[in-house]
């Protein structure tokens, strides 16, 4: 570390909406994925106070909490102050004892809704500490974080837990995540929807989303939270990839890191096009698991990652919107088939967008709630929001806390106090 350079840090962090790739990207696989025009901006200060501290607020929560390294927080699972607690741990890990700081979060994107607030908030209090800290000015840091990917990884990794390169590992929040949330975020472009893949990491392509188009994001009310028994099941699908994985090098003496890197074993170059649902060469991957909920957890990977979201690229790229809806069907299709991560009102939530005579509808997000995107005509799209709610509410499902919000694809996280950021953005 190389002491504070600055006194004072703001960072302004965007939601994100994963467009297709239904928990492919800790599987090393493929997603679309862009930021939205809503976000959390974290503003941070140096106190002078002992080394370690920092206490925090938010404009939802305005009671603050006192946080320093090495301390268990008294705060519940789940608590927003705990994954500041991460942020603060893993930092001190890789790079030493931080300033004493105070930090104020202020959002306007619907906590726990599917949107990635949580993601959001971690990612610019991590980046607020580090400017503070000088940290991103560090030979340490430079030498890793050399683009926007390189730090959505090392921000996925603090989530998660995992080591990035040379940066060793700490618990994390509790899930076994990837790194899409971070990587929309922090690589997202005004208009345009980020083609990605995790294994290598590396956003592929950028396609636009013409003007004409916006997504109308309905917010179930059901709270997509990663506690208790919703992280249980969250947690349960990066196991069972893992599980493959494991088994895969063991049968074949091979040291892939992903399921994705197992894939392209078999196809190689092949797999720069969409594989057929069937592809034979995918045999021996699939007998790894019988056949049942493993199987089918497997299955969905590779229909999602080797299948439909190429399709779905090569057809928003081509303007196809049709051909683009299509793939987006089958996607949602399997997420209550295959990877049994929906609830009765996404459910319902995609039904009635596709009655409402939207293009195209789909769930996203870790599941067990959260939200439903639908894409629209820009000029259609405050009427359809509000016939969507109304419908929505007048099922008698909807929780109270049930929403819409209209956006389109988003600018990346930045620093927002007039300073140019470390990496030049």
């Amino acid at each position: 570390m190389t002491g504070p350079a600055r006194t004072a840090a703001t960072w302004r962090m965007p939601g994100r909406i994963e467009v297709l790739g239904k928990h492919t990207d800790y599987g090393g696989g493929r997603v679309l994925v862009c930021a939205v025009d809503r976000g959390i901006t974290v503003r941070g200060e140096l106190t002078g106070g002992e080394p370690g501290t920092v206490r925090a607020r938010t404009d939802v929560h305005p009671d603050a909490v006192s946080l320093r390294s090495g301390e268990e927080p008294p705060l519940p699972p789940g608590h927003w102050g705990r994954y500041v607690h991460t942020v603060l741990e893993r930092l001190t890990k890789n790079f030493g004892p931080l300033p004493a700081a105070e930090l104020t979060a202020t959002s306007n994107l619907p906590p726990a809704s599917g949107m990635s607030s949580s993601s959001a908030l971690l990612t610019a209090t991590a980046m607020v500490l580090a400017d503070l800290a000088g940290i991103t000015d560090s030979p340490a840091w430079t030498a890793q974080i050399t683009d926007r990917v390189a730090l959505a990884g090392y921000a996925a990794s603090i989530e998660n837990g995992k080591t990035f390169g040379t940066f060793a590992g700490r618990p994390g929040v509790g899930t076994s995540g990837g790194s899409l949330d971070h990587t929309g975020m922090l690589t997202g472009r005004d208009g345009m929807i980020s083609y990605a893949e995790f294994d290598p990491m590396r956003v592929i392509d950028t396609v636009p989303l013409a003007k004409d188009w916006s997504f109308v994001v309905a917010v179930s009310g059901v709270l997509a939270e990663k506690t208790g028994a919703a992280r249980e099941a969250y947690n349960r699908g990066p196991a069972l990839l893992t599980q493959v994985v494991q088994e895969w090098n063991r049968r074949t003496g091979r040291r892939d890191a992903s399921v994705q890197a197992a894939v392209r074993s078999l196809v190689g170059e092949d797999l720069e096009e969409p594989l057929a649902a069937e592809d034979p060469r995918l045999d021996p991957l699939r007998e790894i698991l019988p056949v049942g909920a493993e199987r089918d957890r497997l299955e969905q990977f590779l229909r999602e990652s080797g299948e439909i979201v190429p399709r779905a690229h090569q057809a928003l790229r081509a303007g196809d919107i049709e051909a683009f809806a299509q793939q987006v069907e089958v996607s949602q299709q399997l997420a209550a088939t295959h990877l049994g991560n929906q609830v009765p009102q996404t459910i319902q939530l995609v039904d009635l967008a596709r009655e409402l005579g939207a293009a195209s509808a789909s769930s996203f997000g870790a599941g067990f709630g959260g939200s439903v995107w639908a894409l629209v005509p820009t000029a259609d799209a405050p009427a359809f929001a509000a016939d969507w709610l109304e419908r929505y509410r007048a099922g008698g499902d909807a929780p109270e806390g049930a929403d819409v919000l209209i956006t389109r694809p988003g600018v990346a996280g930045t620093r927002v106090d007039g300073a140019a950021d470390s990496l030049g953005r």
